[in-house]
Order: structure tokens, then C-alpha cells, then sequence
């Protein structure tokens, strides 16, 4: 369900209330994490593991956390013990009983959930919502579990759940709207920014940014650029934290592909979502990154596993720029016009002296095919990157295709375009969402770039989606 269908239903003043006693089901760094903001929400928050050991370190994880705040100055001391007396560890199911919302945060095992979610229900009042912080498991295989299926919800936190801002609220397919609206209200009484998701696969923020990682791999594979230039791209270029391998070795590259599997085989053989041969080379090579001290990068000796990013060039020449769009206004603004070689401008891209070039607005990075590139761009104080000609270069491909993935989220309903947005920068920390980058790249040049790349390869990987050609066509009626 989408966040404005859920807006517009009158839910009436009990359902929207946060609830009073909330029950949280495993104690590891997600249910530990999950509690701390029930107890700093102001809940009765009940902690339960099945290992009395685990219950004992979650527990002890909420206190020093909740202390961590106050000595930050995010609580004040009367916070910190009103919010520490608030958590009662129970070594019993069946002490949830009072519990008027249960989140699990339990193994990502279907059968295990299963069976928690069946004896749940035996216990917990008919009007208690069971919630699932599953981030991979869909929401209505969850719920079949339930004697209600109508009052299990997903509330997928982001890890760490007490430092991330962001939490998504699923619904499965016989989620009822006071179960969903429970969960929206315990979640901004937690202080989150709450968006809402249809159940798929990934749900809303995980499935747009398939693309990320995945695109990075089949240009690595098409030999278009190596690893270290693919990640100077993505970070210099596009404003991110971190490219696409290094937060891979970050996560774990055996997690991610057990993820990209998963995708996969729930979506019946999606195109788009097909797991790279050279992540399962890596897999098989056990080197999965940070873990195991060796990745995509080697960690295994003192010094970092890449050196710092550069500053731009100084700059100093002057260039002639012809073309109309963004990228051709960003790069006339560093020139005068009045000499210099002649840069064209097509799209995301161009010419320079006949080689291609590749750059996306904001501008700071421009991915060139020869020396004229180099030695013209870095005259005009931007980083350059050496890349071999393909459809929208590095950075080009990777964002549109992240557009073209909201664009089918957002034309199946899975999520609305301002939660979209909101999910991938404050769940993964984008420099912006897909559909303002769209919307500032132009859907136009998205769709053309995504055209070509299609007529190159044949592949559904690359067909647009229908909601990106209707944005496009909008932009240009």
C-alpha cells in the first residue's frame, strides 16, 4: 500500500496512537537495536531470546546504547532512567501477551517465522499487530504463518535502527490498514521518517538500488573500466559515500550474492535482476571482502585499501561548448567561449576533438576515452577518469538504470515517488533520489540513454520502463 492511500484513510484516534507496550522477539544487534528506540519512545518494551546468554548481551546492548545517547546529550539524565526502567527482559513467549505491537527480529529462516508467528497469535490479544523486520523475506509468505494475517506487517529497520533514519512499512497482501497504521505511528513515535511499501521482492528501498551494484559489475565484466576507476567514478562523480565495490566488500560479497539469488529466483527470472558470474568467482574463492581481509580489495596489510581521492585540478583553459541540456549549461558556466577545443553535447555525453565523453550534472567528473579529454576537462578543473566507449559511460549507466528501477517501482505501485526518494537517501545514503536525479538529468536523456543501450544489446535488462517513457514524454509535451 502506498503512502497516499494510506493518508487518506480516517483511522480514527486510537489506531493512530503509538502503542504502550511493545514486544521485540530476538535480541541480536536488530531486536537490541529495535528496543532501545521502544524504550526511548516511551513503551513498556518487553526483550525476549530463546538463549538466555543472548537475552542477557541485547539487554545489556540497550543500556549501554541508551546510555550512549544521554552522554551525547540526546537524552537528558531523567530520559535516560525514565527509558532504561522501560525495558523488561522476559524469558517466555507468552509474557508478550500484553503487548499491543510485536516486532521479530529473528533468523531470516521462512519456517522459523513460521512457527514463531503461529505461536504468537496464540498468545498475544486479537487487537496486537506482529510485525517482521524481515529485509528479505516477503511479507505475505511471513504472515501465512499468523492466525491473522490481516495484523502482520513488515517494519524493515536499517542497521544500525537506533543511528538510521529511515524505516520502511510493508504491506502484505492481506495487511489490514489499523495493522499498517499501528506500525506508521510506533514508528514516528521511535522517531523515524516512516515511508511506506507493497510487499515484493527487496520491498521499496533494497529493490530500487539493484542496479548500484549490479550495473558496476557488468561494466567491470565488458572490461568499460576496472574497479578502482568504476568506484573514483561513482564517488568523484556522483557524490556517493562509497562506490559500488567497496561497499560491497563492506556488506559481505557471499551476503550480496545470496541476495541477488534471491531476487532472482522470488522475481521468476527478472532480466534486470540476474546475479554476475563474478560475484560467484568470488564467493567460490572465499574472498568476501573486509571479513576476510581480502575482497574486491586486500585489507590484510596496514596501509588503506585505496589511497585518498584527489583534489580537482586547478583548472585555467577555456573551452567552446555547443548543445543544449544540463550538462551543456554546467560545462558553459566554466567557460568564456571564446576558445579552446570544441566541446559538443549530446544527452549525458558528448564529443570532444571526435573522442566520446561521459558526465552527469552535478557537475565534477568527466569520464573521457582519450588524451584530448583529459588534458580539455582537467584545464577545466574537473577530475577525469579513462573509461572505454559504451552507451552512457560509467556513471551514466549506473544512474539510469537506478531511474529506470524506481520508474517500474513506481508504475507498479510499489511505493510513491517521494518515499522512493526518501528511502535511498536516508536508507542508503544516495546523494539524492532517483526520481530528482531524473528529473534533473532529464527523463528525456534517461530514456535515450537506456534506448541506445537497449539497441546495442538486445537484452530486457535495459528495456525502459513504461512510466520512464511517460515521465519523458510529459517532460517533453
Amino acid at each position: 500500500m502506498a503512502r497516499a492511500q494510506l493518508k487518506a484513510v480516517d483511522l480514527g484516534h486510537s489506531q493512530r496512537r503509538s502503542p504502550g507496550v511493545i514486544g521485540v522477539v530476538g535480541s541480536g544487534t536488530m531486536g537490541a537495536g529495535i528496543a532501545q528506540l521502544a524504550c526511548r519512545a516511551g513503551a513498556r518494551t518487553l526483550l525476549y531470546d530463546p538463549v538466555a546468554d543472548a537475552l542477557a548481551r541485547g539487554a545489556q546492548r540497550v543500556r549501554e546504547g541508551l546510555g550512549k545517547e544521554a552522554a551525547k546529550g540526546k537524552l537528558t539524565t531523567e530520559q535516560h532512567q525514565q527509558a532504561s526502567d522501560l525495558l523488561e527482559p522476559v524469558e517466555s513467549l507468552e509474557a508478550l501477551a500484553p503487548c499491543e505491537l510485536v516486532i521479530e527480529a529473528a533468523p531470516e529462516r521462512l519456517d522459523v517465522k513460521h512457527e514463531l508467528f503461529r505461536r504468537l497469535s496464540e498468545i498475544v490479544s486479537e487487537e496486537c499487530v506482529i510485525a517482521s523486520n524481515t529485509s528479505s523475506l516477503p511479507i505475505t509468505a511471513v504472515a501465512a504463518g499468523a492466525t491473522h494475517p490481516e495484523r502482520v506487517v513488515g517494519m524493515h529497520f536499517f542497521n544500525p535502527p537506533p543511528l538510521m533514519r529511515l524505516l520502511e512499512v510493508i504491506a502484505g497482501v492481506r495487511s489490514c490498514e489499523r495493522a499498517l497504521a499501528v506500525a506508521d505511528a510506533a514508528g514516528k513515535a521511535m522517531g523515524k521518517d516512516v515511508i511506506s511499501a507493497a510487499d515484493g521482492p527487496g520491498f521499496l528501498v533494497n529493490r530500487c538500488n539493484r542496479p548500484f551494484g549490479l550495473e558496476a559489475l557488468r561494466l567491470l565484466a565488458e572490461g568499460v573500466a576496472d574497479i578502482p576507476a568504476i568506484d573514483r567514478i561513482v564517488r568523484l562523480g556522483g557524490g556517493f559515500k562509497m562506490g559500488p565495490f567497496e561497499l560491497s566488500d563492506l556488506v559481505g560479497i557471499d551476503t550480496g550474492f545470496d541476495v541477488s539469488k534471491s531476487f532472482y529466483e522470488l522475481s521468476f527470472g527478472e532480466p534486470r535482476w540476474r546475479p554476475s558470474p563474478i560475484q560467484a568467482r568470488q564467493v567460490a574463492a572465499g574472498l568476501h571482502g573486509r571479513k576476510t581481509g581480502r575482497g574486491y580489495y586486500d585489507y590484510s596489510g596496514e596501509r588503506p585499501h585505496r589511497p585518498a581521492d584527489p583534489e580537482p585540478p586547478a583548472g585555467g583553459s577555456d573551452a567552446i561548448v555547443s548543445g543544449e541540456g544540463p550538462l551543456a549549461d554546467a560545462l558553459r558556466a566554466r567557460c568564456s567561449g571564446s576558445e579552446g577545443p570544441k566541446i559538443e553535447v549530446d544527452g549525458l555525453g558528448g564529443l570532444i576533438e571526435g573522442e566520446p565523453f561521459y558526465a552527469l550534472v552535478p557537475l565534477s567528473l568527466v569520464e573521457v576515452t582519450g588524451e584530448a579529454g583529459t588534458k580539455a576537462f582537467a584545464g577545466l578543473g574537473l577530475h577525469t577518469e579513462r573509461v572505454r566507449p559504451a552507451p552512457g559511460g560509467v556513471l551514466g549507466r549506473i544512474v539510469c538504470q537506478l531511474v529506470n528501477e524506481a520508474a517500474f517501482a513506481l508504475g507498479e505501485g510499489v511505493g510513491s515517488a517521494d518515499d522512493i526518494d526518501t528511502g535511498m537517501v536516508l536508507g542508503l545514503n544516495h546523494p539524492r533520489g532517483p526520481i530528482t536525479w531524473g528529473r534533473e538529468l532529464g527523463f528525456e536523456h534517461v530514456l535515450a540513454t537506456l534506448d541506445e543501450l537497449w539497441s546495442v544489446y538486445r537484452e530486457e535488462r535495459y528495456r525502459p520502463a513504461p512510466t520512464l517513457r511517460r515521465l519523458a514524454h510529459d517532460e517533453s509535451a
